[in-house]
């Protein structure tokens, strides 16, 4: 019996995934496989915004945790990765932020070529539909959606003034000529429903000839021919398959499953592959190596006023802002997720009472800190050990710390005074910085942003060079989070979009 063959097979249907895989079956005219470890999308909570929360530790989740962190009590994070059609782009909070312009010419600095900032300017644009309108910074006809919040919380509007009081400026495009100050987030939305990266770039095109979309399929290993990758084995329905790729296999599986797949096939470095009995097709030290994320911390008020939920279309996380801990930085570190709502424990633990909350969320945008996803074992259905790291680097837990406090300054304001009731955590009785720290450690947790795991450079921890193509072995390319060189500085869902867009640029040519 023949192999099936194809000219292209995509692993992982998720934010980077979904984007290469319709523009090379638009750019190429070959023959495009896109292979997803989870379901179809079916689940009315991926479309409807303010249930996302609903979908964490269920069959749309890969369910993940990190091994015991020292820096954070030996605590396990739980760390939800979307196992879906759309990924974690069917799971996350919309929130649509490219980073600072700095990030990207950081990459270029690196010896990057073609990553600087005006460079992947014309990838965003090229992915958005922005429905303001298009102009300098934003692009319209694109697939992905962006929009502005259609209805906004009462105190989602206080929080912005109230930031405002509190000494930070307004910034009504956190995407545009500057990233700091504070405002509403833009969402991937369209009609007020989730647009995911399946709804952007899949669903439009199922209809195309060249293109095949295998779901509830995980790819359990990379083939090779010598040097030459020439395809992929995957399971599915409890039965072994086999498919060549006539030019490329990319891996698009995200941060933690494409190093996954990568030492599961023999590439990454030559010791932890022995010690799993895995043969060495390539020895490749910074498979896996160079984890980075973001950890985040609520700070939470009852809610004096208000009506109890959030719109039918909202994010939840409807406002924030940007903010540099000391003035000589030349980026903003700290950003804030707010929400007129109880958003502890990912928003699967609040309390059962009549009260009404909101939360502050200081989060830690430029860390220090790295750390690595290893194998537990050579069988690709284990959960890789996820070992990120957290605030081990000297000065990563201080604006965590200035963030509690900007929190309390924010709550303190004229403008929010109709809205805020009592502190509920940590609680007034913590207010030396040595009682802060301590409930940092105890508390903070990721706002789910694994990245560089398969970093982008020329140097002998790099994965990848700068046309995405893995070191050492032909017709293999990784695109997605995992190549970041270092990680953006704000959410990393619009930049995932924008690598896989020039992924496929750098594809096609």
């Amino acid at each position: 019996m023949s192999m099936p063959r194809y000219d292209y097979i995509i692993v992982g249907a998720g934010s980077a995934g979904c984007a290469i895989a319709s523009r090379l079956s638009e750019d190429s005219g070959g023959e495009v496989l896109l292979l997803e470890a989870g379901q179809p999308d079916d689940k009315e909570e991926i479309h409807t915004p303010p249930r996302f929360p609903e979908l964490y530790t269920t069959d749309v989740d890969w369910d993940y945790h990190t091994a015991p962190q020292p820096e954070l009590k030996n605590r396990e994070l739980y760390h939800p990765r979307g196992r879906v059609i759309g990924g974690s782009s069917s799971l996350n909070a919309m929130i649509y932020i490219r980073g600072h312009r700095s990030d990207y010419d950081h990459w270029a600095e690196l010896g990057n070529e073609g990553w600087s900032y005006e460079e992947m300017l014309n990838f965003f644009k090229k992915a958005e539909h922005f429905e303001p309108g298009d102009g300098r910074f934003h692009g319209e006809g694109g697939p992905l959606n962006v929009t502005e919040l259609t209805e906004v919380h009462p105190v989602s509007e206080g929080l912005v003034e109230a930031m405002q009081e509190a000494g930070i400026d307004y910034n009504p495009d956190f995407n545009g000529e500057r990233q700091a100050g504070c405002g509403f987030y833009h969402v991937t939305q369209k009609d007020g429903k989730r647009c995911s990266s399946a709804a952007a770039y899949i669903k439009p095109v199922l209809d195309r000839q060249n293109i095949t979309v295998e779901t509830e399929a995980q790819v359990t290993g990379i083939t090779f021919d010598g040097n030459e990758v020439t395809g992929v084995t995957y399971e599915q329905d409890g039965a072994e398959h086999s498919v060549d790729a006539e030019s490329e296999v990319i891996l698009s599986a995200g941060a933690i499953n494409s190093p996954q797949l990568l030492l599961l096939s023999g590439i990454g470095p030559a010791d932890h592959l022995s010690e799993h009995g895995i043969d060495v097709q390539v020895d490749l030290p910074g498979v896996g190596q160079n984890l980075q994320d973001h950890l985040k911390l609520g700070v939470v008020y009852e809610q004096a006023s208000g009506p109890p939920a959030p719109a039918p279309t909202s994010n939840v996380v409807e406002s924030g802002g940007f903010v540099r801990t000391d003035s000589d930085l030349p980026a903003p570190d700290l950003q804030f997720h707010n929400a007129p709502v109880y958003l502890l424990e990912h928003g699967l633990g609040a309390p059962v009472d009549e009260r009404k909350y909101f939360t502050i969320m200081p989060t830690q945008i430029r860390p220090e800190s790295t750390g690595e996803i290893r194998l537990a074992s050579d069988d690709p259905f284990d959960s890789p050990i996820i070992d990120p790291n957290y605030l081990e680097a000297d000065g990563d837990i201080d604006p965590l710390i200035e963030g509690v406090r900007i929190a309390r300054e924010i709550a303190d304001t004229d403008a929010l005074s109709e809205y805020c009731g009592e502190e509920v955590h940590p609680g007034r009785d913590v207010t030396s910085d040595d009682e802060i720290r301590e409930f940092v450690r105890e508390h903070v947790t990721t706002v789910y942003h694994p990245t560089s795991t398969c970093k982008m450079g020329d140097d002998e921890m790099a994965v990848v060079d700068d046309e995405l193509r893995v070191h050492g072995v032909d017709g293999l390319r990784v695109a997605d989070a995992s190549i970041m060189p270092r990680i953006v500085g704000g959410n990393t869902n619009a930049p995932t979009i924008a690598i896989a867009e020039k992924a496929a640029d750098l594809i096609t040519g």
